[in-house]
Parts: C-alpha cells; sequence; structure tokens
C-alpha cells in the first residue's frame, strides 16, 4: 500500500533519483512515482522546487523535499522504524558516514565527470586523480562488505552510482579506471552493489543509460571545444 500523501518526482535515467528510490526500498516504504520530462518540467515540479527546478523532489503531504542526500536524512528520520537503518545509531558513526558520503558526492563524482568530459593529457591527469580519489574511499571499505556493514547504508546510497555508470563510462571513453588489482575492495563492493535485488528492480535499462550518457559526454564536448 502507498504511503499515504508520498510522491517522488523524477526521471529513470537519473543517478541522484535512484538513490532516493534505493533508501525507499530499504526502508519499505511504497510511494507513488511521478515520471518528469525535463525538456518540459511539469508546473507541480517547478512549484515544489522553484530554486532548482529539477529532480528528484519527494513530496510528503504536500511538504516537498529537494536535493538527494537531504531527501535520504529526511527519509531515515521519518521512517526510522522502518525497514533497515541508512545511518548508523552511534552519533560518531553517523558523523563518519556523513563525511564519507560528502567525499564521494563532492570529489569522486566531480572526478568522475571530469575523466568524461576530457580528453587526450588532461583525461588521463583526470584519470589517475579519480582514482586516488577512490583509493581514499577505500579505506572507509576496510573489513567491510557495504561501507554500511553488512547491509547498505548512506554511503552505498550516495556512492551507488559508480558499480553502474564507470563501467559505462570506462567504456565510452575507452580508458580503465576501476582495476581489481589496484582497487580489490571497490571493485568487490561494485559486484555487490549490483547483486542487489533492490538494485536490480530500480536500474533502468543498460542500452538507454549508455546512449544518455553518450549524448551527454557529445554535448559536453562540443560546448567546451
Amino acid at each position: 500500500m502507498v504511503e499515504d500523501g508520498l510522491k517522488l518526482y523524477g526521471t529513470k535515467l537519473s543517478p541522484f533519483v535512484l538513490r532516493v528510490e534505493w533508501a525507499l526500498e530499504v526502508k519499505g516504504i511504497k510511494y507513488e512515482y511521478v515520471t518528469e520530462d525535463l525538456k518540459n518540467k511539469s508546473p507541480q515540479l517547478l512549484e515544489y522546487n522553484p530554486v532548482y527546478k529539477m529532480v528528484p523532489v519527494l513530496v510528503h503531504h504536500e511538504n516537498p523535499v529537494c536535493e538527494s542526500i537531504m531527501i535520504l536524512e529526511y527519509i531515515e528520520d521519518v521512517w526510522k522504524n522502518h525497514g533497515s537503518s541508512i545511518l548508523p545509531s552511534d552519533p560518531y558513526e553517523r558523523a563518519e558516514a556523513r563525511f564519507w558520503a560528502k567525499f564521494s558526492e563532492e570529489k569522486c563524482l566531480q572526478g568522475c565527470f571530469e575523466v568524461f568530459s576530457k580528453t587526450g593529457e588532461e583525461q588521463l591527469k583526470a584519470v589517475k586523480e579519480l582514482q586516488e580519489r577512490l583509493k581514499t574511499l577505500e579505506e572507509y571499505l576496510e573489513g567491510k562488505k557495504f561501507f554500511g556493514g553488512e547491509t547498505i547504508g548512506l554511503v552505498d546510497i550516495v556512492a551507488g552510482w559508480i558499480p553502474s555508470w564507470i563501467p559505462i563510462i570506462e567504456e565510452i571513453v575507452g580508458i580503465k579506471i576501476v582495476d581489481e588489482e589496484e582497487l580489490p575492495l571497490i571493485y568487490a563492493w561494485m559486484h555487490d552493489i549490483l547483486e542487489l535485488d533492490l538494485v536490480k528492480k530500480t536500474m533502468p535499462p543498460l542500452d538507454e543509460v549508455k546512449t544518455h550518457m553518450r549524448n551527454i559526454r557529445e554535448d559536453v564536448l562540443r560546448k567546451t571545444n
């Protein structure tokens, strides 16, 4: 049964929307999914997110929550007694999880965009920088299956774009980023994430993601050249 007054405005090719879907799945919360066309945004989306005018937006009893990481925190706060916890109960461990979630967002995701949007020597430099950032992130994974332990938590959800999107980026740009020998824990974690039922259930078709990302790369390169 759908949670009363709960809607998620999103688009299936957005990794940021997927984060929210995964969090709701972890919590076992049913919701109404409202598909947005970002080239023709609905009046409702513009009303609920007038600042950024983007997805995801979680609407709960007509109260909109914007920005994916803030939405994850909201889900944990509101449904803390449902399903598995996204954040640890210990205050220090919660702070640690938030730190690494921010690191993956600001350093690894940005690093991936640098690789994706550059060519030649600049791209090779961006690859090395991204690999170093992933090595730093890997330290937080030491001794665990997931960043959240035996089950996924905030960092797994925020960094969950890595297992699906990095292999596609590798294919498009023709450069290996995550090597099993150099990043063994990240490599194993990527496999384990993709084996989760909630990921299989929500991931968009691979061919559509590849086409979407190729189009993004072409647009970026056209604007920068």
